[in-house]
């Protein structure tokens, strides 16, 4: 019995081999043009052209940066990119369509060389970064420290200890909010931005790698009441629950015992 079904959208999609390496690339960062051009040695109106088909296909999402609104930062959505993937599986065969939680992979839990510390850093560290950090510790990794810092620290805000109590039972309201030049001396193992502008300004780490930067919309920058702040806080912290779910397998990857790597 053969399969006379056309190919699924995301196969059509991805086997453009340009576009392929688009998405490598906006695995792990929240990237602008500019960047991607170099990263792929492409000119930019033939990266762009790939892009809007990403867009289109709806695997790639794009934000105005909140530091220079001449720039655009593209954004891979790994939900969807499972889900079409599932979807050209189960085109394929009906066994192929499982796609199972990323937090509950063989590799996030994986044992690993020691404790990894996570930071994360936003402008005022009242409410992205303490949210992301609070997100992570939920996730029940024994091995993962999560830590929070803020280039302005401004006072915690109420609304993102009501979200977080409502909607995941995570008491916040014992947070402090940290100037991020007081840490760092620090060591971590992985430092991640979540605004356009701390981006711009932050400080070199010891040991770290490149910083990997995700843009977030600032949720207390709104109009409109409570109302409007608690649902603008809630998509925030919505997409941080799912980039942090995909993040865990890869710190445990990243730092799994060298047998287990050889294995």
């Amino acid at each position: 019995m053969g399969n006379k079904s056309p190919a699924p959208p995301a196969v059509r999609l991805l086997a453009e081999p340009l576009r392929w390496r688009l998405i490598g690339e906006l695995a792990g960062f929240d990237r602008r043009v500019g960047e991607l051009v170099v990263a792929l040695g492409a000119p930019q109106n033939l990266v762009s052209y790939h892009l809007r088909q990403l867009r289109t296909g709806g695997l790639v999402t794009a934000r105005r940066s909140s530091f220079d609104a001449r720039e655009t930062y593209y954004h891979l959505d790994l939900t969807r990119c499972a889900d079409a993937l599932a979807a050209t599986g189960a085109a394929l065969h009906p066994a192929l369509a499982l796609r199972p939680d990323p937090t509950v992979t063989a590799e996030a839990d994986r044992p690993v060389r020691r404790r990894v510390r996570v930071l994360f850093l936003c402008t005022g560290n009242s409410a992205r970064s303490p949210i992301a950090a609070a997100l992570l510790r939920h996730h029940g990794r024994a091995w993962v420290d999560a830590a929070s810092a803020g280039s302005h620290p401004k006072p915690l805000h109420p609304g993102a200890v009501r979200v977080l109590r409502e909607e995941y039972g995570i008491d916040l309201a014992d947070h402090r909010p940290t100037h991020l030049h007081t840490l760092t001396g620090q060591r971590f193992d992985h430092v991640i931005s979540l605004c356009d502008k701390v981006r711009e300004i932050c400080p070199e780490f010891p040991g770290h790698p490149e910083p990997v930067h995700w843009s977030i919309h600032d949720p207390t920058d709104i109009t409109g009441g409570a109302n409007a702040g608690d649902a603008a806080l809630r998509g925030v912290a919505r997409e941080l629950d799912t980039r942090i779910r995909y993040l865990l397998p890869v710190l445990a990857t990243s730092h799994q015992p060298e047998e287990e790597k050889e294995s």
